[in-house]
């Protein structure tokens, strides 16, 4: 143990719990990014008219200074997948957590936050930049937290930890946990750590991710980009003076929907899918439509399969649950190759697939190995990279077309169910 130089944590995203200051003890469970306790919530919030009055008031400040900064709130949209609505609904329902509230005695904590206040014993309370922009609490232009949001909602202020550098010396975990202190040399969250582990370093460059979810990267550089197009700014890590910023895309179901076909003995392992989909000349029609957690905003969308026929196989359905992972742009299960060449197809780009799949763990690593000294520089790190395939584009995008607009109208026909 007295030889490792640092311990790097990647966590998981806006899964939070809250806790008493002076004794530790939660409040709740941890609530997770899939939690619809919130939803009832967010259906009253996108249906105000206050909300309505903020899109006109950040509209005519966008319009009047072009400042970025004015453009996301112009086209706010509450959902439950947000770390602000789910706490929100803590602060309304859990008695507890309010009292110690009003009295300065209750912290939030994304996982990272606990797991190093847990680690320390206590003596560290602190986040770092990418998981504190990735609760939408944060306000990624003044790298503060949201002040105006949280009025809004009710949220005290007093809560939320420090915030610091991604790659830094976050203290030690106490001797009695390991056996010998190790120092903390690095907290990040896991798609901005996987971005690190994939060395996406320069502006342009881009990574897809699959897990539960589906993610969507694009390292920004030091310009922070609003879109009204359902991407988000992030800040990917800060290293001492250098802020990098992301813009990301996500979509849940990803992992979930091959879990469950798996269940339910559509086949027996994983790596039966891609021989089964190219079995079969296309789907003959079929369609699946994820919807097993929070989806596209719309926490009432199911899942489903349209298109049925009495000559539908196993395959069909298959082939189906993994034309609606690559349809949604992501980039799939990366040990699948049938959705790896499909996306390569669709997005008409090469997709590099790395050797390591768990780019979240190096990704941590790299980071801790740069604050202890380990490694001098991203140079180095990029020497470390191995690329196991690498997909080209084979397919024009115009072939996949009609089963893509069938894609699109059932999934249409599964929202608001």
């Amino acid at each position: 143990m007295r030889q490792i130089a640092g311990l790097g944590i990647s966590t998981q995203r806006a899964t939070f719990i809250t806790w008493h200051k002076r004794t530790g003890k939660p409040f709740h469970n941890f609530i997770s990014w899939q939690d619809l306790r919130s939803a009832e919530l967010v259906n009253s919030w996108n249906k105000s008219l206050l909300l309505k009055v903020i899109h006109v008031i950040f509209t005519v400040l966008h319009f009047l200074t072009g400042n970025d900064r004015y453009l996301a709130p112009s086209f706010l949209t509450f959902s439950t997948q947000q770390t602000s609505m789910k706490l929100s609904w803590v602060f309304k329902n859990i008695h507890e957590a309010e009292e110690a509230a009003k009295k300065n005695n209750c912290c939030f904590g994304t996982v990272d936050t606990w797991l190093l206040y847990r680690l320390t014993k206590g003596s560290v309370y602190a986040t770092d930049y990418s998981n504190a922009s990735a609760t939408g609490i944060f306000e990624p232009f003044t790298k503060c937290w949201n002040p105006t949001l949280c009025n809004l909602l009710s949220i005290p202020m007093s809560i939320y930890p420090s915030v610091k550098d991604t790659s830094f010396n976050f203290g030690s975990a106490d001797s009695e946990i390991f056996g010998a202190p190790i120092p903390i040399m690095a907290m990040v969250a896991d798609q901005q750590s996987a971005m690190f582990g994939e060395c996406c370093f320069h502006p342009g460059d881009v990574k897809l991710t699959m897990g539960t979810g589906g993610f969507w990267n694009v390292n920004t550089g030091g310009h922070l980009f609003a879109s009204q197009s359902g991407l988000y700014p992030l800040i990917g890590w800060k290293i001492g003076e250098e802020v990098v910023y992301l813009t990301e895309g996500c979509m849940s179901d990803i992992g979930t929907a091959i879990k469950w076909a798996q269940d339910i003995n559509l086949f027996t392992n994983v790596d039966e899918t891609a021989k089964m989909a190219r079995s079969i000349v296309d789907s003959q029609g079929v369609c699946f439509v994820p919807g097993f957690k929070v989806s596209v905003n719309d926490p009432d969308l199911c899942a489903s399969f349209m298109g049925l026929k009495p000559s539908t196989t196993r395959n069909h359905l298959v082939r189906a649950i993994l034309e609606s992972i690559a349809f949604r742009a992501d980039g799939g299960v990366s040990n699948n190759s049938f959705v790896m060449q499909m996306t390569s197809d669709l997005i008409n780009k090469k997709i590099e697939k790395p050797a390591n799949a768990d780019m979240s763990s190096l990704g941590a690593a790299f980071l801790a190995g740069l604050a202890s000294g380990f490694w001098t520089d991203k140079e180095q790190l990029k020497k470390l990279r191995r690329i196991e395939a690498v997909f080209e584009p084979k397919k024009d995008l115009e072939e996949y077309r009609p089963a893509m607009d069938t894609w699109l109208q059932a999934t249409k026909h599964s929202l608001h169910w």
